[in-house]
């Protein structure tokens, strides 16, 4: 029998011991999760740091931070989440009452993402465990140091048959996917999504995939492009574009791009620098792979500013291309990377037109200071989520619910959002016994058949 067998099946046998099904228990563990990841911090930031040079301030504004908000407000919600929901009986049902009762899955597996290591990976679990799931957690191998970090802390901290991570690539994944779990939830690329959900279908578990795709930054004229260029340009470069909801391309009013392209250009230098390299807040491509496929998407006569590479240092400058269309190779897949390409139109119909040819985007951007825009732009394309005049933000309230749609993913989670992702909503009907209708019960007769009409 494989590890990956024994792991599971003791987490099988842990559930069915209905431990996880207590609230204090699931309090606890999120308090010890909370306490193991403050205590590891400084092994965290110089892992990352070595897996693409990504800060500490950034790592803990864009990951930790969040990770924790995640947890306290898990901690202060689960009993509330937890509760049965009673809802309206029907007159068919009376005399009785009706409630739902939420109840956890039982056995997950979350595969997590690279770009965020710490954030997509342990976010899903901390859903996972406040909905009362046992977890086995499959990091990405490509940020191999956070990888490392993440399952000697857990594995450590936490007993087997509760909360497990498991390290390794296509091989590990593939045999874990062989394996029978109550719910799988998986953040990458639709590619292997779909190979999840192909392993899945064989034992009918269901699952979330948080893809990615596209994301278009609409930006029209009146809107402040001042602050449309900090918060496009914080939004874009962050994590050096390796962000699932960055602005993938801009779609830009004609007769203002000329000022919002100099906008953006002043906020690259004063964040950046002349030398983004030698920048403290830009991280570099995860590997050489990933590197090629981004250098062979630009287009030195469509360059406007940035196109600097380093393969050695994994480098590729905060690049702006213009004049772009839709048959340029940058615009034919999700970019991933620090290259922004600039798009023009004249009429907003037509833009939406463009963007509903093609594949439902994970998130959409949208820039301007009409409300009739705004209402025509949200209610006529579908994305996962976005925001008015900002970028990326929204993932930030754990109140929304975070996933996308279509090509981009299904289901989502975040706060009480993730509890449900986690958790099956059963169904309860309680009946009194001092009375029955007879109308259900042969013989079935014309007046009987004329007050179940009027019953139901």
């Amino acid at each position: 029998m494989s590890d990956y067998k024994k792991i599971l099946e003791s987490q099988r046998d842990f559930f069915n011991s209905n431990a996880t099904k207590d609230i204090k228990f699931r309090k606890e563990q999120l308090r010890r999760f909370l306490k193991v990841l403050k205590g590891n911090e400084d092994e965290m930031y110089e892992a990352i740091y070595s897996d693409f040079k990504k800060s500490a301030y950034e790592t803990y504004e864009t990951e930790l931070a969040i990770l924790y908000a995640e947890i306290k407000h898990s901690i202060k919600k689960v009993k509330e989440w937890s509760r049965p929901k009673h809802v309206p009986a029907n007159i068919v049902n009376m005399p009785g009452s009706s409630y739902i009762m939420p109840e956890p899955l039982g056995n997950s597996l979350v595969i997590g993402a690279w770009n965020y290591p710490y954030l997509l990976s342990m976010q899903p679990v901390v859903s996972a465990i406040v909905a009362g799931n046992t977890v086995i957690m499959k990091p990405s191998e490509l940020a191999m140091n956070t990888s490392n970090v993440m399952a000697k802390m857990i594995n450590e901290n936490f007993d087997s048959h509760f909360f497990h991570v498991i390290e390794g690539g296509v091989k590990e994944t593939t045999s874990l996917l062989k394996e029978k779990f109550d719910k799988i939830f998986y953040t990458g690329n639709p590619n292997v999504g779909k190979i999840i959900m192909r392993a899945a279908s064989e034992h009918l578990t269901p699952v979330t995939l948080e893809l990615g795709g596209k994301s278009p930054a609409i930006i029209t004229k009146g809107t402040n492009l001042k602050m449309t260029a900090i918060r496009i340009v914080w939004g874009k470069f962050l994590n050096g574009g390796q962000t699932c909801v960055a602005p993938d391309y801009l779609l830009v009013e004609k007769g203002i791009k000329e000022q919002l392209v100099e906008e953006i250009k002043k906020r690259i230098r004063k964040i950046h620098g002349d030398d983004p390299q030698n920048s403290e807040a830009f991280v570099r491509i995860i590997n050489p792979r990933h590197f090629k496929r981004l250098t062979a998407l630009l287009d030195e006569k469509k360059i406007i500013t940035g196109g600097q590479t380093d393969e050695k240092d994994l480098y590729i400058a905060p690049t702006l291309m213009d004049n772009v269309t839709w048959d340029d190779a940058v615009m034919q897949e999700e970019i991933f990377g620090p290259i922004l390409p600039i798009l023009e139109f004249e009429d907003l119909a037509d833009a939406i037109a463009q963007i509903k040819e093609r594949p439902k985007p994970l998130a959409l951007y949208l820039f301007t200071n009409k409300k009739s825009v705004e209402k025509k732009v949200f209610s006529e394309v579908s994305f996962g989520g976005g925001a008015l005049n900002d970028t990326i933000m929204h993932l930030a309230n754990p109140n929304l619910p975070f996933g996308g749609v279509g090509n981009s993913g299904m289901g989502n989670y975040h706060g009480k959002f993730g509890f449900d992702t986690f958790s099956h909503q059963k169904s309860i009907l309680k009946k009194a016994t001092w009375f029955e209708p007879w109308v259900k019960y042969p013989p079935f007769t014309e007046g009987k058949l004329s007050i179940l009409k009027k019953l139901l």
